[in-house]
């Protein structure tokens, strides 16, 4: 047992952090040097915006009858709200929006770009593992940077773009 907590308090010992100062805050010592290096910057998709984004994409899904689920994700193509709502058309569709979700977020672009590219014959690629390459899901941009996605699965692929371009319109606002 002695081995274990020996070897946890050396490795740990080397890199717990210090006090710092406002200036650290902004940069970080490279360990064992003085040297600084610069931390990046970025927008995230927080949990109000997602709330926003799924309220709207709701929103416009009850204003036309229709049922389904909208999920968003953040840049990392990780779920952050998933909204299933009463009598969604498909049950499969619970995993089809976050899935559509995650591949516009980390292709960087729609997911109807997907499908269209397996449409038109690059059938490799079906073979990327955990996408959903179809119509329904449209990447956050925020300042050029793409900062999440929001899917959505209804009974048809307009009914999912629709309901998709209502969610992200939401962030804008």
């Amino acid at each position: 047992m002695r081995i274990p907590i020996a070897l946890a308090f050396a490795l740990g010992a080397g890199v717990l952090p210090g006090p710092s100062t406002p200036a650290q805050s902004a940069e970080n010592k490279v360990a064992g040097s003085e040297k600084k290096v610069p931390l990046l910057e970025k927008k995230v998709l927080s949990l109000a915006a997602a709330r926003k984004m799924a309220a709207a994409a709701i929103k416009e899904a009850e204003r036309n009858h229709w049922r389904g689920v909208v999920a968003v994700v953040d840049d990392g193509g990780w779920l952050i709200l998933l909204e299933r709502m009463d009598h969604a058309a498909m049950t499969a569709s619970v995993e089809l929006a976050p899935g559509k979700a995650r591949a516009a977020a980390l292709f960087k672009k729609p997911s109807q770009d997907l499908e269209e590219a397996i449409n038109r014959g690059r059938y490799a690629a079906i073979t990327a593992r955990g996408f959903i390459e179809m119509q329904g899901a449209l990447p956050a941009v925020i300042d050029g940077e793409v900062i999440g996605a929001i899917g959505a699965s209804f009974a048809t692929p307009e009914q999912d773009v629709q309901v998709a371009q209502a969610g992200l319109a939401a962030l804008a606002q």
